[in-house]
C-alpha cells in the first residue's frame, strides 16, 4: 500500500518514501511519503491561500462539515481502529474506544464552532469612556501548524484539527512518522464531508525537515505539538512570536490514602498503568500507597496485572501489545534493570518477547530511578510506601513534570488539600491520573508543557481577540 501526500485537496506524489512497519509484526505495511522542504513549502502555502476562505466561512457552515465528520468516521470506525492497531500496536479495543472519544471530540468542535464569541466591555466605567461602546470579537489566527504523537494518532490530531477547523483556521498537520496511516484516513473522510481544498493539508516525514519547516515559517501563525519536552523545547525556542501549545512529558501518579478499599480500586490501577502498554501522556507510572494498605495493594495489583492478556492487537481479547518500537523496548528494560541493581525489587514482568514488554511492576523505586523520575512510556509501574499523604504529596511534586495526579481518600479534608497542593495542571479525586474527557481544559505545569488543549480552551488558543470600540459622541 503506497499512500501520498495531501496538499490543497488533492493526493500528491512524493519524490520519496518509506516504508512503515508494523510494530508488532514487524513487516512492512505501506509506504509512505518522507517529504522534502519544498514539498512542505507547497503544503504551508496552500494552507495560506485558504485561510481567507475558512475565516469568511459563517460558523454553521464550520460546525456542519465538523459534524459530517463525525458522522462519517462512526460509519467507518471499525476500518478507522484497524488502522490504529496495525500502525501503532494498540489493543484493537482500546483503538475502537479511541475512535469513539475521537467522533465525540469532532461533536464537541462542531458545538463550539457555534460560541466563539465577544463580550461588551462598559468603557464608562472610566473617566472619558463616555459616549463609547465597546465589544470584542474572537477572530482565527490563520494557519495552524499541528504536530502530533503516535500513541493516540486519531484523537490527538482531533484535539488540533477540531478546533482548528472550528475557529476558521487552516491545518499543516505533520502526524508521527510511526502512524502517519491514521492521519491520510483522517484526510479522506474531511475531503468527502466538505472541508475546502487547502484548509487541511498532511505532510509526513521527518521532524527535521518537515517539522522544522513548519516552526520556521512565518506564514504559520500557531504551532500545536504534543510529544517530548526535548523537543517541544526546542520548538518553543525557535517559535519567536508564533502562539504554542505545547502537551509535553508526564510522569503522573496517585496517592492511596489509609482506609481505601482497595477491591473497588485495583482494576482501575491497572487499566491505567498498562492501557495501550503504558504509552499515553497520564499513564499512572508511580503510585503512593500508605504503610496501612501498601502490602494488600500490592499483592492484589499483582495479581491482577497477571491476568493480562498479551499478544496480537487485532484480537479482542489482548490488554497488552508491542511497544511503538525495538528502541523502546530496549530502553525501557535497560531502565528495569537500572531500579534492580539499585535494589529495587521486580514483582512481575521485567521481560519482553519481540517488541512486547510484560507488565513490570517495580517496588520501593528511589525517586532518582529513571523508571521513578523520567517519563518511561512503557507498562511499567512503580509502587512505594508512604507513612502520609503529606508524605505522597511530597513525592508527587517532588518530579520535573507536572500533567496530572489523583488521590484516593475518604477524607474531604485531605481531598481538598491535596487538590491545593499538588503542583499539577489536573487533580482528580478518587480516581487515576490516566482520566480524561475530550471537553476538559487539559495541559500542565513545569516540563508537562504550556497552554490548553480541550476542544473550548484550544479554540481560545487559535484565535486573537480584537478590540473594537465605536464612539458616539
Amino acid at each position: 500500500m503506497k499512500k501520498h501526500l495531501f496538499i490543497n485537496g488533492e493526493w500528491v506524489e512524493a519524490k520519496q518514501y518509506s516504508p512503515l512497519y508494523s510494530p508488532y509484526s514487524e513487516e512492512v505495511i505501506a509506504e509512505v511519503p518522507a517529504a522534502t522542504e519544498e514539498e512542505t513549502e507547497q503544503a504551508i502555502a496552500s494552507a495560506y491561500q485558504a485561510r481567507e476562505v475558512m475565516a469568511k466561512m459563517p460558523a454553521h457552515q464550520r460546525a456542519n462539515i465538523l459534524n459530517e465528520l463525525a458522522r462519517l468516521l462512526a460509519d467507518r470506525a471499525e476500518e478507522a481502529a484497524r488502522i490504529i492497531a496495525l500502525e501503532a500496536a494498540k489493543p484493537i479495543a482500546m483503538a475502537r474506544a479511541e475512535v469513539a472519544r475521537s467522533v465525540e471530540t469532532y461533536k464537541f468542535a462542531a458545538e463550539e464552532a457555534k460560541r466563539i464569541h465577544g463580550e461588551t466591555i462598559p468603557l464608562d466605567a472610566a473617566p472619558g469612556g463616555e459616549g463609547r461602546v465597546a465589544y470584542t470579537v474572537r477572530e482565527p489566527l490563520g494557519v495552524i501548524g499541528a504536530i502530533t504523537p503516535f500513541n493516540f494518532p486519531l484523537n490527538l490530531v482531533a484535539h488540533k484539527v477540531g478546533p482548528a477547523i472550528a475557529a476558521g483556521n487552516t491545518v499543516v498537520l505533520k502526524p508521527a512518522t510511526q502512524t502517519p496511516l491514521t492521519a491520510f484516513f483522517l484526510a479522506e473522510l474531511l475531503q468527502e464531508a466538505g472541508l475546502p481544498a487547502g484548509a487541511l493539508n498532511v505532510v509526513t516525514g521527518s521532524g527535521r525537515v518537515v517539522g522544522e519547516k513548519i516552526v520556521d515559517d512565518d506564514r504559520v501563525s500557531v504551532i500545536t505539538f504534543t510529544g517530548s519536552p526535548a523537543v517541544g523545547i526546542g520548538i518553543r525556542n525557535k517559535a519567536g512570536l508564533k502562539r504554542t501549545t505545547l502537551e509535553l512529558g508526564s510522569n503522573a501518579a496517585v496517592i492511596i490514602d489509609k482506609g481505601i478499599n482497595v477491591d473497588k480500586i485495583i482494576s482501575r490501577c491497572v487499566a491505567g498503568a498498562f492501557s495501550n502498554q503504558g504509552q499515553v501522556c497520564i499513564s499512572l507510572q508511580r503510585v503512593y500507597a500508605h504503610d496501612t494498605i501498601y502490602d494488600e495493594f500490592v499483592e492484589k495489583f499483582v495479581v491482577e496485572t497477571e491476568k493480562l492478556k498479551i499478544g496480537d492487537p487485532l484480537k479482542s481479547d489482548t490488554f497488552v501489545s508491542a511497544l511503538i518500537s525495538p528502541q523502546d523496548v530496549q530502553r525501557a528494560l535497560q531502565w528495569v534493570e537500572e531500579a534492580r541493581q539499585a535494589g529495587a525489587r521486580i514483582v512481575t514482568g521485567g521481560k519482553a518477547e519481540g517488541n512486547v514488554l510484560y507488565p513490570t511492576v517495580v517496588l520501593e523505586g528511589d525517586a532518582s530511578l529513571k523508571v521513578s523520575c523520567q517519563e518511561v512510556f512503557a507498562p511499567i509501574v512503580v509502587v512505594n510506601r508512604i507513612a502520609s499523604v503529606q508524605e505522597g504529596i511530597d513525592s508527587v511534586n517532588d518530579s520535573r513534570y507536572g500533567l496530572q495526579a489523583g488521590i484516593y481518600t475518604d477524607n474531604v479534608h485531605t481531598a481538598l488539600d491535596a487538590a491545593e497542593k499538588l503542583h499539577v495542571g489536573g487533580v482528580m479525586i478518587n480516581d487515576i491520573p490516566t482520566f480524561r474527557v475530550d471537553h476538559m481544559p487539559y495541559g500542565g505545569v513545569k516540563e508537562s508543557g504550556t497552554g490548553r488543549e480541550g476542544i473550548k480552551y484550544a479554540i481560545e488558543e487559535m484565535t486573537e481577540l480584537k478590540l473594537v470600540i465605536w464612539n458616539r459622541n
